[in-house]
């Protein structure tokens, strides 16, 4: 049998064992030999009786689905539904889907539609007329690990450079030298957006170019990365004789006459952009690991459990460093690596980020 066909059959078992683990639902797998009319191009048919309601899902199975794919198999569910004759059965036809795992934004286009769907994760969506099922799971881990690469590494770095830049359409080589990634990265993080429908695209070959769709959804979906990822490595000093406001021009001169790369992010660097604390206790900054050692001495840190007003973000490549601007002789992280961080962050500091983001982002 091949692999697809060993695929489809297991996805199929896996989630006839799911329906017939609901209470009072009987599931049974029908035929398909000779599909014609509503069920050509259908890969499988499920009868279902719950409550003593009867309904027919007519299955398409696939291995991935993003948007694009969903508003695909949209399209042919609709040109299926036009040519079926009306019935006056008391048996609805559902049309369904079924994959190994289904993007975030695809189960949201099918909810949308009202169109149901299972994953290998155990998620399921079953909307008919007196049958109403819903069970949402974590994506499966596979897809789960697809998407949180896009977060991080280089590939995070073209998408903070297209978020600073929102509303403007890029072809791969711009992206690639704003984003400082190599073309080829480019090409992947920005194919893999359009899967997930994060950006739309215009033109063809090596003049096609995109832009984000919505610059808030796929935002929206970084912070919500970060949150199950590993939180960054932080070191925690206390700088004698000198408060959190006097700090910040403090740091900005040594790290200046050490000749060290330097960011100023979290409070301190929200305060900058869009005022919204009273007081900023604490200066959170990332630094080149190279020349701390150097900043640390002029300023005659110490390391502290407890009481500590500046804290170093740990960093060893330039792009931590993409999009920082300089405000008042200090060089400030990118408002949305800003936000990112703020997002993360403890105490006042998500009520910061919802500032920042209304007054700088707008999105």
């Amino acid at each position: 049998m091949p692999d697809e066909k060993v695929m489809q059959k297991q996805l199929l078992d896996q989630f006839l064992e799911a329906l017939r683990g609901l209470p009072g639902v009987q599931a049974e797998s029908g035929s398909l030999q000779q599909p014609s009319g509503p069920e050509q191009g259908s890969d499988a048919r499920v009868d279902l009786k719950v409550g003593g309601k009867s309904a027919t899902l007519l299955i398409e199975v696939k291995k991935v689905l993003y948007p694009r794919d969903v508003r695909q198999a949209l399209w042919q569910f609709q040109a299926f539904s036009n040519r079926r004759p009306q019935s006056t059965e008391e048996r609805q036809t559902l049309f369904f889907l079924v994959a190994q795992s289904i993007s975030p934004g695809a189960k949201d286009l099918l909810r949308d539609e009202r169109v149901g769907y299972y994953d290998s994760g155990g998620s399921l969506f079953l909307p008919a007329h007196n049958i109403y099922v819903f069970v949402d799971k974590p994506l499966p881990k596979a897809l789960s690990k697809t998407i949180r690469s896009l977060f991080s590494g280089r590939r995070a770095q073209v998408l903070h450079m297209l978020l600073m830049r929102p509303g403007e359409w890029f072809g791969v080589k711009e992206v690639a030298e704003q984003a400082w990634v190599s073309p080829a990265t480019a090409s992947q993080v920005l194919s893999e957006l359009e899967r997930y429908d994060w950006v739309v695209s215009r033109g063809q070959g090596p003049t096609k170019e995109r832009k984000l769709r919505e610059p808030g959804a796929l935002l929206d979906e970084w912070a919500r990365q970060l949150a199950v990822m590993r939180p960054l490595a932080m070191r925690r000093y206390f700088v004698p004789s000198v408060r959190a406001e006097g700090l910040v021009q403090k740091f900005a001169e040594v790290c200046a006459a050490q000749k060290a790369e330097y960011a100023i992010t979290h409070e301190a660097a929200g305060q900058r952009y869009a005022p919204f604390l009273s007081t900023v206790s604490q200066v959170r900054c990332r630094v080149m690991t190279a020349a701390e050692d150097g900043v640390l001495g002029a300023l005659d840190a110490h390391v502290v459990d407890q009481g500590a007003n500046l804290v170093l973000i740990e960093v060893k490549s330039s792009g931590d460093f993409l999009f920082r601007e300089l405000v008042d002789g200090t060089w400030l992280a990118s408002p949305v690596q800003v936000y990112l961080d703020l997002i993360r962050g403890e105490g006042r500091a998500r009520e910061m980020a919802k500032h920042l983001r209304q007054e700088r982002l707008a999105f």
